[in-house]
């Protein structure tokens, strides 16, 4: 049974119903095997049932699940102290979704331009970027040029300033006295892993450090090791003021996300201010401080990195395609559209047991979990470029 009858359709699913998980690969209802290349969009960065995520949420399921933070628990200090060292900062303010971080993220610089900076009372700006993707809320579809997130969810929220994505000297015009933040993906995962010239984030460092405004880098999909490194902004050796986080935070258990910054800029938010009655809930903590123990051993940025190598090498050899973007193991294919759009090659890929996803129309998205063999991903490629071809 599938849940097209009575879930709402606001997503286009492919026709598959999986029933079970194992590493790299899944299993339908019938029993039909697939390779997964989408990882729950970076959600399954370290594969399904990742044996030492799965046994820290045991352990953790039999002791306590929820105790709002009305009251401590002896899980959040661990993990908010390992987090806030694996990215380098002082405090971590935890959530649910990768929205909520956004969401959390915009509320906090907008309160430090206040309370800090000295921004007048409503009229704080944040600079975006054109073909972002931050989440669904009302607030943040306010800001993004996708017609199916935007259309007809307005009034929409002001303070926000659109600049072409790539282009720092678009943000460096946009920046005045009112700015108090710059919201950026340091790689542009919905867009189609659209990946920003050289030297974009460092001199996104420089413009927020020499005008005195916050960058934010909503690391939700390119974090946690998706790119070869810890973070994306890893790569060009800079360090934002605010992470967001997500998705694979919670290790493809549930949805764990956080805000993590220095105390001079999340120690703007006072008690009461903003809150969640799941955030920070001890199951959630004790997955996460897994999540944090599995990163620290380096060896699935290295994995990623090793593994991305390998990916780029087969797609430089995919025949019917007009370009491609990729970073560690994740990557954006352009079909050539004499064979089809990315949903009709995603639809091929289904058939011969592997599942991937497109986006904007001619882009097939691929993100295999992070722990993929050599193999499985030659196969995995092999069958992409026999879909191509019908």
């Amino acid at each position: 049974m599938t849940d097209e009858t009575h879930v709402a359709h606001n997503y286009h699913p492919l026709p598959v119903t999986v029933a079970e998980g194992e590493g790299a690969w899944v299993t339908d209802a019938e029993g039909k095997r697939y390779l997964d290349m989408l990882s729950g969009y970076s959600a399954l960065n370290f594969g399904h049932r990742n044996p030492e995520l799965i046994q820290a949420a045991q352990d953790q399921l039999g002791r306590l699940t929820l105790t709002s933070r009305a009251f401590h628990n002896d899980q959040l200090g661990p993990f908010a102290a390992a987090l806030a060292a694996l990215c380098g900062k002082d405090l971590v303010l935890p959530m649910n979704t990768g929205a909520e971080a956004v969401e959390t993220g915009i509320k906090v610089a907008r309160a430090w331009g206040y309370r800090v900076k000295g921004i007048p009372a409503g009229e704080a700006k944040i600079i975006v970027a054109l073909g972002n993707f931050h989440g669904r809320t009302t607030t943040i579809v306010g800001f993004s040029d996708d017609p199916t997130a935007h259309t007809d969810f307005g009034p929409y929220a002001p303070g926000f300033v659109a600049v072409p994505y790539g282009d720092a000297d678009a943000i460096e015009a946009a920046i005045d006295a009112t700015t108090a933040a710059i919201l950026i993906e340091p790689i542009q995962g919905e867009g189609g892993v659209i990946v920003p010239p050289d030297g974009y984030l460092r001199r996104i460092r420089e413009l927020a450090t020499e005008k005195n405004v916050l960058f934010i880098a909503d690391e939700i999909q390119s974090g946690l090791g998706r790119v070869g490194t810890t973070f994306a902004c890893d790569r060009e050796g800079v360090v934002p003021d605010v992470y967001l986080l997500g998705k694979a935070l919670g290790g493809g258990i549930l949805p764990v996300s956080a805000v993590v910054a220095d105390e001079d800029v999340l120690g703007v938010i006072k008690p009461g201010e903003h809150g969640s009655t799941f955030g920070g809930n001890p199951l959630a903590a004790a997955v996460g401080l897994k999540v944090v123990e599995l990163l620290q051993t380096g060896r699935f940025q290295e994995r990623s990195a090793q593994l991305g190598e390998h990916l780029r090498t087969r797609l430089e050899t995919l025949e019917g395609i007009t370009g491609f973007r990729q970073v560690g193991l994740w990557a954006g294919v352009d079909i050539d559209p004499a064979h089809g759009t990315g949903r009709e090659v995603a639809e091929r890929l289904l058939a011969r047991g592997v599942l991937a996803k497109d986006t904007h129309g001619q882009t097939l998205r691929l993100a295999p979990p992070l722990v993929i063999r050599a193999t499985e991903l030659d196969w995995a490629l092999e069958q992409v470029q026999l879909a191509i071809h019908g």
